[in-house]
This record gives structure tokens, C-alpha cells and sequence, in this order.
């Protein structure tokens, strides 16, 4: 299924330089046991992403929300 994931933070370091906020959004094709490995990843790691960005040293607030398309395509592959 093709989804989209939007990632907010808030108040972070990166490199040593303050940022405010930082949104991200993409879509992906994923499956449903991909995204519940992805929730659960995200609910129980206190540092799911500083462990996983490089420079990023600290997070003040974020968010991760998870959305399903129906119809969308995912760039670079055609409709189903």
C-alpha cells in the first residue's frame, strides 16, 4: 500500500545549530506489518531519531504521522 509519513520536530541541535522546526514528508510503498514495525519502533525508542540521523543531537518535540493513499502513485513507478 502506498503511504504517506510526515515527520515534525521542534526545537532541535543539529551539528550544534538550533533549528526550530524541521517538516519532512514522503511516500513509500509499505506493507502493513512494515508500518506497525515503524509505529512501535517509533511509540517505544525514546532516541528513534537521534540514533538514526546523522548530526541530529537532540529533539524537543516530534511528531510521526502515517497516512494511507488510495490511488496515489509513489514518484519513479507507475499506478497500479
Amino acid at each position: 500500500m502506498k503511504v504517506k509519513f510526515t515527520l515534525t520536530m521542534d526545537d532541535l541541535i543539529v551539528n550544534g545549530n538550533p533549528i526550530d522546526t524541521v517538516i519532512l514528508d514522503w511516500i513509500s510503498e509499505v506493507d502493513g506489518e512494515e508500518v506497525l514495525t515503524i509505529s512501535h519502533r517509533w511509540i517505544t525508542s525514546q532516541n528513534f531519531l537521534t540514533q538514526r540521523m546523522s548530526g541530529l543531537n537532540r529533539v524537543g518535540e516530534s511528531s510521526l504521522t502515517i497516512e494511507p493513499l488510495e490511488g496515489a502513485c509513489v514518484e519513479g513507478t507507475p499506478d497500479e
